[in-house]
């Protein structure tokens, strides 16, 4: 008996053995992560950080793709990577698109970039996290590193921060000089009324040639905030009005300056002053004339904002290396010149916490590195924005840029879209009555049809007439 138990311990003990040996080469071919962050080998594993974002469709060419992989390859703890999420969309697609994604713990990213003009419906949903505690501890946020002004653009209703502004951005009249020189025009353009885009506008039309477009707006649905901000606020705004009384707390549903707004756009249209309405309504639009028709030389006045140069340096989307000697950027003048004799929308872009993002002490640290002093510089040089860093705008490599300091003096009489959590829904209603107007509607049925819209979505006690 003693023999076979001995015996039978001695087989046990191979197979025990033999099953370990097993184990361990399984395991040392084969590991798989562990949600606690080390695998079944016991190697510490990196931990993903997903960053989500518009793509307008130049994938890893874009800018931001680029300045993510960038942050991501310097960012100290290596235990940590940051992971582009980008969302391919129309500017309008994408605030819901996001909205969509936020909603769930199964599809929020860590860090999402949020338009600071929806970034106040995104809080009042619940969709983001406040910033408040962690930005108290945050030295470049309370020593002045940031200008304090572009604060109030993340800062929602409540009174609460929700992110961290990383550009901003002013608008005017981009034009091309070489063909305001073909159609007798000054290279020095200083228009003074409405009345002066227009006419500048026909002569191109009369002396450039049949293929040039003389001005390009913003006119559809499917550019979204860009008609609704870049088109008819930067007119609207121009006749002295506004789309929200701020006094009397009401929207403002009928008045003379939407009138105005809306008849500066028919005429274009009727005058066949811009691109062809296939081209204008395009989701690609903007893109469309920025990238093709400005360089190409097809386009003489073009209303947008002062990043589009962030298209044409080395690694834009567009380069063209004569931009800076070919372009001239021009005030958006008020409609009759009257003071402040020009007017510019500003905005901007913010990184925020979701709240349903599952990593939010590591998006923090990921967020305060890639915008201090020397990663927001390299965004902003490279999209063509506007920095939101007072340290920034003083540093020689920014200021020399050029037209950046020529779009930071236009912020002198920047205005901001409402800070309401309806603006989303009532910039859609001007998408639509822009889009109308431009296809052959009557402003004054346009501005009626706005009128009832925006009287349902915000009720009858939120609104005024002028």
């Amino acid at each position: 008996m003693k023999a076979d138990s001995n015996k039978g311990r001695s087989v046990s003990t191979v197979i025990i053995a033999l099953l370990c040996a097993f184990l361990l080469f399984g395991c040392s071919t084969n590991r798989t992560a562990d949600p606690g962050g080390q695998d079944e080998g016991g190697s510490k594993t990196k931990k993903t950080i997903t960053i989500t974002y518009r793509d307008d469709g130049t994938g890893q060419n874009g800018t931001l793709y680029k300045w993510i992989m960038d942050v991501s390859s310097r960012y100290p703890n290596k235990d940590v990577e940051l992971k582009p999420a980008p969302i391919q969309a129309s500017e309008g697609d994408y605030f819901a698109k996001v909205a969509l994604a936020l909603k769930s713990k199964d599809t929020a990213p860590d860090i999402v970039t949020e338009d600071t003009f929806i970034l106040n419906a995104d809080a009042s949903a619940g969709y983001l996290e406040p910033l408040d505690d962690k930005l108290k501890d945050w030295e470049d946020w309370t020593n002045g590193s940031f200008i304090e002004a572009m604060k109030k653009g993340v800062t929602a209703s409540d009174g609460k921060v929700y992110g961290v502004p990383y550009n901003t951005d002013s608008r005017g009249l981009w034009y091309n000089k070489q063909i305001f020189k073909q159609a007798g025009l000054p290279e020095d353009w200083q228009p003074k009324t409405w009345d002066d885009v227009l006419e500048t506008a026909r002569t191109v039309k009369e002396k450039a040639g049949g293929d040039t477009v003389p001005i390009w707006m913003n006119m559809g649905k499917a550019t979204g905030e860009a008609t609704s901000m870049q088109t008819y606020e930067m007119l609207l705004y121009g006749t002295g009005e506004r789309l929200y009384d701020d006094a009397g707390g009401k929207w403002i549903i009928k008045s003379q300056g939407i009138l105005d707004a809306l008849r500066f756009i028919e005429t274009v249209n009727k005058e066949k002053l811009g691109p062809p309405l296939s081209k204008v309504l395009n989701g690609q639009a903007g893109n469309t004339s920025t990238r093709e028709y400005l360089p190409q030389g097809k386009l003489a006045i073009s209303l947008d904002g002062s990043w589009i140069t962030g298209n044409y340096l080395d690694g834009g989307a567009s380069p063209w290396p004569e931009y800076k000697d070919v372009l001239g950027f021009a005030p958006m003048p008020t409609s009759q010149g009257q003071a402040p004799g020009s007017i510019t929308l500003a905005g901007g872009w913010a990184l925020s916490i979701p709240s349903n993002s599952k990593n939010k002490d590591e998006a923090w640290d990921i967020i305060k590195f890639a915008l201090n002093k020397e990663n927001t510089q390299k965004l902003v040089t490279a999209s063509g924005s506007l920095t939101v860093r007072a340290d920034v705008a003083k540093d020689p490599g920014y200021a020399e840029m050029p037209f950046y300091q020529i779009a930071t003096d236009y912020l002198q009489n920047a205005e901001f879209r409402p800070a309401q959590d309806k603006y989303p829904e009532v910039s859609t209603q001007i998408q639509t009555m822009v889009e109308s107007v431009a296809t052959g509607t009557s402003p004054e049925d346009a501005m009626n049809k706005y009128a009832a819209d925006v009287t349902r979505i915000v009720g009858k006690d939120f609104v005024v007439e002028k």
